[in-house]
């Protein structure tokens, strides 16, 4: 509607005037609405951030945890690396006589000399004697890894064999006289290089690395395994091994064991060779407490038995990096502890003195023949039947009626196993 001068007027009713009211508030609402959506999305907005916060720090913690990890990993590495001492002097003079040394046969299998020391040096050894500056190998084993690694041969050499030692340079830089005496004195006279090339003048056999084991160490890895059962026919009291235990079912700790394992005089019939006997009987029972605790496969396990050890250890280079010893270890993890096994190279009184020993021939001679050819070996408990003489190689074949050749029957010997339980 209009006024006589045409100026536009307000509504003339009140339903025009309604409407007019309707519009204007709807015009109003619109800005009402706008900043609501604004409200919305600058919650959203915000939730968003906060979201993105959280997972960057998130991925900031776990990258940070990660590098902990790893950096804890590499210095446990490490320090277990770090442990382990290389013996370098016995690498110079192996070559220098390269051209007197066996050459190896079968390439895959490999011979390992592990050697216990009786020296009273170092860390906690003082209890057992005082240090006089010399060493002799108070435990000598030649360990045999079949080249499938489906078996391993530990041979335990007696300290009172008599056999030829050659020419060693001493520590001093002089050298010694060839000679024929009692096989710890090789130690003794050039440490482990003068071991190596006796052992292998007497076996012909190629020692491709070494290990020298020295007291502390070998109870550092029983504690590392919580203990090893044993049982005892007769009660021990041994006052020079430190050492004494009841008859029975006994587990011992580390200082136990290394007494249980040296002890000669009170236990048996105080030979080396029953003493041998019984350092092989806890080796078989430490492998099999090692492999059924499942500890080489459980790293929070395993590192306190690679820690004991490498602390203690002396190695060729090709073994004085914990790499190397995993890769030594990883071989063998899978080997049937019925396959794990122990004997004493075939030995007798030496007819000269029978406080010393001499090999058993032709026994002797075939046990180091199947080993230099990685020919297979059994054992049989003492008593239990006699071994077999008879055994052979391929080399003793025979053919049968219809022309075939039929396979020699494996040498037997007397020894044990690691799945051997003597308290069953």
């Amino acid at each position: 509607m209009t006024d006589s001068a045409g100026t536009p007027s307000g509504p003339d009713t009140p339903a025009e005037e309604d409407e007019a009211k309707g519009r204007a508030t709807e015009g109003a609402g619109e800005p009402a609405a706008k900043a609501d959506g604004e409200e919305a999305g600058s919650d959203a907005e915000q939730e968003s951030n906060g979201s993105r916060r959280w997972m960057r720090w998130t991925a900031l913690g776990a990258s940070f945890a990660l590098l902990l990890a790893a950096g804890v990993g590499w210095w446990l590495y490490r320090k277990l690396d770090g442990n382990i001492t290389t013996d370098t002097t016995a690498a110079a003079e192996l070559h220098a006589y390269e051209k007197e040394r066996p050459t190896p046969i079968a390439l895959d299998a490999q011979n390992i000399l592990l050697i216990g020391s009786d020296t009273r040096s170092g860390k906690g050894n003082d209890k057992y004697g005082p240090d006089k500056g010399t060493q002799r190998s108070d435990t000598t084993i030649l360990l045999h890894l079949a080249g499938d690694r489906k078996s391993a041969t530990a041979v335990s050499l007696p300290r009172d064999l008599m056999v030829d030692i050659p020419s060693c340079r001493k520590p001093d830089g002089s050298r010694t006289r060839k000679q024929f005496t009692q096989f710890n004195s090789a130690f003794e006279f050039g440490g482990t290089a003068c071991t190596i090339r006796t052992v292998e003048k007497l076996t012909g056999v190629r020692v491709d690395h070494h290990m020298v084991v020295d007291f502390a160490g070998f109870k550092g890895m029983v504690d590392a395994v919580d203990g090893v059962e044993i049982c005892l026919k007769e009660p021990i009291d041994d006052d020079d091994a430190l050492l004494r235990l009841d008859k029975g079912r006994q587990k011992l700790n580390g200082e136990q064991a290394l007494g249980f394992v040296r002890a000669r005089k009170t236990i048996g019939d105080g030979s080396d060779t029953e003493r041998m006997e019984r350092q092989q009987r806890f080796l078989g029972a430490l492998v099999n407490k090692v492999q059924s605790n499942g500890v080489l496969l459980n790293p929070t396990r395993l590192y306190p038995v690679l820690d004991a050890a490498t602390k203690s250890l002396t190695t060729d280079a090709g073994l004085d990096s914990l790499k190397d010893l995993y890769n030594l270890v990883r071989g063998m993890r899978n080997i049937p502890t019925e396959q794990v096994q122990f004997m004493t190279v075939p030995r007798q009184p030496y007819a000269q003195d029978p406080n010393r020993d001499e090999l058993v021939e032709p026994d002797a001679g075939r046990l180091f023949k199947q080993l230099r050819e990685d020919a297979p070996v059994s054992v049989v408990p003492a008593g239990s039947e006699e071994p077999d003489k008879d055994g052979g190689s391929k080399a003793d074949e025979k053919p049968d009626d219809a022309g075939a050749t039929s396979p020699a029957p494996t040498p037997t010997f007397t020894g044990s196993n690691a799945a051997t339980d003597e308290c069953e």
